[in-house]
């Protein structure tokens, strides 16, 4: 019987057709059925998918608010860093989530868009190992079956993936050997190295890693000692402790030849940090100093001291510059003196003691009060925020000169930047008259104002910088290191750390690698003529 249109195939009588044709229409119904469930299925798994696409893309979305959000501005700098890689961490697993998802769904037709840029990721360092793995075909031959010739290799991709091996401890064996005469018995034998731990076992690369650890990457020796313990080294807290006292002492003589760098340089920058000290007869912690001075942020020869000090008075500044006190065979330092406009540095800036010196104030630090009352929502915002304004336009002219010479920077700074500072003082005396005493913004415009001649001194000069920013820079990190070690333990602990940090930021500010620096010199520093020990120095260092 012929099936009319629109009848169903139930209504055919399967009875009156072959038996073969009555089977394949039953295994036929039953696989449109199957087909049915199955895509019934799928959808719902699309759907579903769907669900979680949009809930993903909901929080994907409320990252990017909470990281461009104003309210992360007033996080500390700390903060700010752990909240930033949190918000990486999160945003790139719900992105492996988002491609897992989206790679088990149909394509649906889009508008076309412009083709994604390639995101401009930093090529991988040239002097790393490679170690290449060849993919090629088991099959070389055309796989189409009415060719089947041979294939020919025109060309090929690369990509690079990048590694690590974690550390990797291994022993150096020195073998002296021995040797005599028989007829006038007499043994030769070649005396041992100088070690930087006499009779330890630690070689100089290792003091150097162990130094590192501690002041660069802020590891304590607590924690120093489990993770050599994963590679089946035992190095107790104690020892890992008389490693760098003894590489600190063997770095000494190189403190002192970097203290007479610095010094050296007519236009220093200075800043000061608290730091607790251990004080054991009290049960608790006090605050000491750590003075940092470093040469001028435009010197050829970058470099940075520091200086452990018990307290945060003149008496400090005035003993490193010298010009008080016993007859010293040291120079009095002259020049310029970059800082926040800190009272202790006024002994040591005095015209009348020292007129060959000169006070230049940081830019930064009048800019930043502005900064903080231009987010404040008042009638103070609104005069910050003008100010803030004309703050850019003296940066970004700054920001032009920063390759030029001193010189050439000078003449700029005389056409372009100086009529930038002379409308902006004009307008903030302006401003001045037109606001009440005691209030914020009165103080704003009063610190600019009172340091104004120490503000534009740099105009003056090209060697100046506008700002005590590379200080800051270098203090940070010891505000880093205070919060994983928490205090120095003694006052020549404390020395003892401004020894190394001196040598391993000066060596970063000249694009050194601290630990090849570091080790290096320490295998050296025994055995190097004391004349020329300035060689080792991180802005004079070769590799032996």
């Amino acid at each position: 019987m012929l099936r009319m249109p629109g009848e169903s195939a139930d209504a055919i009588d399967v009875t009156s057709l072959p038996a073969e044709v009555a089977a394949l229409i039953e295994r036929l119904k039953q696989q449109a059925q199957a087909d049915a469930h199955e895509l019934a299925r799928r959808e719902r798994e699309i759907a579903l998918a769907r669900v979680k696409i949009d809930k993903l893309n909901f929080e994907l979305a409320r990252l990017k608010r909470w990281k461009f959000d104003a309210k992360t501005e007033s996080m500390t700098a700390a903060q700010r860093l752990l909240f930033a890689e949190v918000m990486a961490e999160d945003e790139a697993s719900l992105r492996a989530k988002l491609a897992e998802l989206q790679r088990g769904l149909p394509e649906t037709p889009k508008a076309p868009k412009a083709p994604p840029r390639k995101p401009r990721r930093r090529a991988l360092p040239e002097h790393l190992e490679r170690v290449e793995h060849r993919h090629e075909p088991e099959d070389t031959t055309c796989p189409n079956t009415d060719c089947g010739r041979p294939m020919q290799r025109i060309g090929e991709d690369v990509s690079e993936k990048l590694d690590i091996i974690p550390a990797k401890f291994f022993v150096h064996r020195h073998i002296y050997g021995k040797w005599a005469c028989k007829c006038c018995q007499q043994l030769h034998q070649e005396p041992a190295e100088p070690d930087v731990v006499d009779g330890g076992i630690p070689a100089a690369g290792l003091v150097a890693h162990t130094l590192i650890s501690r002041f660069v990457d802020h590891l304590p020796y607590y924690r120093q000692a489990p993770i050599n313990a994963r590679s089946g080294v035992h190095t107790p807290r104690s020892t890992l402790a008389s490693w760098g006292g003894a590489g600190g002492v063997s770095l000494e003589p190189l403190f002192e030849l970097q203290r007479r760098f610095i010094l050296s340089c007519t236009v220093l920058h200075a800043d000061e940090t608290p730091l607790p000290l251990l004080d054991p007869g009290a049960g608790k912690t006090k605050k000491v100093y750590v003075w940092a001075w470093a040469r001028s942020h435009h010197d050829p020869h970058p470099g940075v001291i520091y200086e452990f000090c018990l307290g945060r008075g003149a008496q400090y500044p005035v003993a490193f510059l010298g010009g008080k006190g016993p007859p010293s065979p040291e120079p009095v330092w002259n020049g310029t003196l970059i800082t926040d406009q800190y009272a202790g540095y006024n002994g040591v800036l005095d015209a009348k003691v020292y007129p060959q010196r000169k006070a230049a104030a940081c830019a930064a630090h009048a800019r930043r009060r502005f900064e903080e009352l231009s987010r404040g929502g008042h009638s103070a915002s609104v005069v910050a925020t003008e100010a803030m304004l004309r703050w850019s336009r003296i940066y970004r002219a700054e920001a032009a000169f920063a390759e030029m010479g001193c010189e050439e920077r000078r003449h700029a700074r005389q056409g372009f930047s100086r009529p930038l500072w002379e409308e902006f003082e004009v307008w903030l005396k302006l401003q001045r008259t037109q606001v009440p005493d005691g209030t914020k913004i009165a103080e704003a415009i009063d610190y600019s104002l009172n340091a104004w001649k120490a503000l534009t001194l740099h105009l003056d000069d090209g060697a100046v910088a506008i700002d005590n920013n590379l200080i800051e820079r270098q203090i940070k990190p010891w505000k880093l290191g205070a919060k994983n070690w928490l205090f120095a333990g003694s006052a020549l602990a404390g020395q003892r750390a401004a020894v190394v940090m001196s040598l391993v930021q000066s060596a970063k500010l000249n694009g050194l690698d601290p630990w090849a620096y570091l080790r290096d010199v320490l295998a050296r520093i025994h055995l190097h003529p004391s004349h020329r020990l300035d060689e080792l120095l991180p802005h004079r260092w070769r590799p032996a």
